[in-house]
């Protein structure tokens, strides 16, 4: 093993070369610099071997994706928020259990306590995510021979909201927000905009948050980067431009000027300010699609909301039976 070299800041450095591979660290003192070689280099052996889950866990696995996979990933926040609870005490998922060791046994029990505290919808997250740390220490890392997901049954999916916004619920929020026909002053009022706008345009909760000024056209706006990684334009309605234009001087770059953790917050507050339960902001996009459908074709509409499966529309798509029956005659 190579001796650890003094630096002119007075730490140690030290680099090993191991199968081909040449990591370096530099530390306080010297023996830290030689406790970091030899630990690196049992690990590095093991993994060339492929028996690095021999002395490597779960909880290792978890601190390694989020600090070296998740920040590539456009929801890395949610990823590495996710990442660090399922290490706290009292988490059902057994961190400390070496991956030689972890088998699907391990995992549906965590799966069982998990469906006993959350929904289905919440723990089929979960397992997307622990899924795809799994396939990168068994691929990458040579952490891992199996995935131990990979033969657990997984929860059934939850049925799709199926929740249209009425006009007076509607009406009950932006009261509760202080909307008024006078310029918009307050934060408040600009989640009451926003609101509207995602009834009007079906955009999303993210989408309209960062929405900027420079990407707002006269008859259209323009998405940069969407939930699918793809840019997406989403034409405006004479009542969504009215709206947007309402918010011009609130700021100076984006448009409705909030946080998506503000406009969260503030929306869930007037909710039930409103005594009103069993909606969320998200189903605002499940009521413009139901508006928007009978005024243009299906692929048009899969165009507005950037689905790329036309199957994604009877998700959105709720007409009631009785407004059918209208159509009908």
């Amino acid at each position: 093993m190579p001796a650890p070299r003094k630096t002119t800041k007075g730490t140690w450095a030290i680099q090993i070369d191991i199968a081909g591979q040449r990591p370096s660290s530099t530390h306080a003192t010297k023996s830290a610099a030689i406790a970091w070689a030899a630990a690196k280099t049992l690990e590095l052996k093991l993994q060339a071997s492929g028996q690095a889950g021999t002395v490597k866990t779960l909880g290792d696995a978890l601190k390694r994706y989020a600090l070296e996979v998740s920040p590539g990933h456009r929801g890395w926040r949610w990823e590495i928020i996710r990442l660090a609870a399922y290490q706290k005490p009292g988490s059902a998922l057994p961190v400390h259990t070496r991956l030689s060791d972890l088998t699907t046994a391990h995992m549906s029990a965590w799966r069982d306590a998990r469906l006993l505290a959350t929904s289905r919808g919440t723990v089929l997250r979960d397992i997307g995510l622990l899924s795809a740390v799994f396939q990168v220490a068994r691929l990458e890392w040579n952490w891992l021979q199996v995935n131990p997901l990979t033969n657990m049954r997984k929860p059934s999916a939850p049925a799709h909201r199926d929740v249209l916004i009425t006009g007076l619920q509607t009406r009950k929020i932006l009261r509760a927000l202080g909307y008024t026909s006078e310029p918009i002053k307050s934060v408040s009022q600009a989640v009451a905009v926003c609101f509207l706008t995602a009834l009007a345009t079906g955009m999303r909760s993210g989408e309209l948050c960062g929405l900027t000024w420079a990407n707002v056209y006269p008859t259209y706006c323009v998405l940069p980067m969407t939930k699918n990684g793809q840019r997406r334009d989403v034409p405006l309605s004479k009542v969504a431009i009215r709206l947007i234009e309402r918010m011009r001087g609130f700021d100076p770059e984006l448009v409705f000027g909030l946080g998506v953790q503000t406009k969260d917050s503030l929306f869930r507050r007037a909710r039930a300010r409103a005594g009103l339960s069993g909606l969320t902001f998200h189903d605002t996009r499940h009521s413009a699609a139901t508006r928007m459908a009978p005024m243009v074709d299906v692929l048009t509409l899969c165009k507005i909301f950037g689905w790329s499966n036309t199957s994604q529309a009877l998700t959105y798509f709720n007409p009631a039976a009785a407004d059918i029956a209208k159509r009908l005659g």
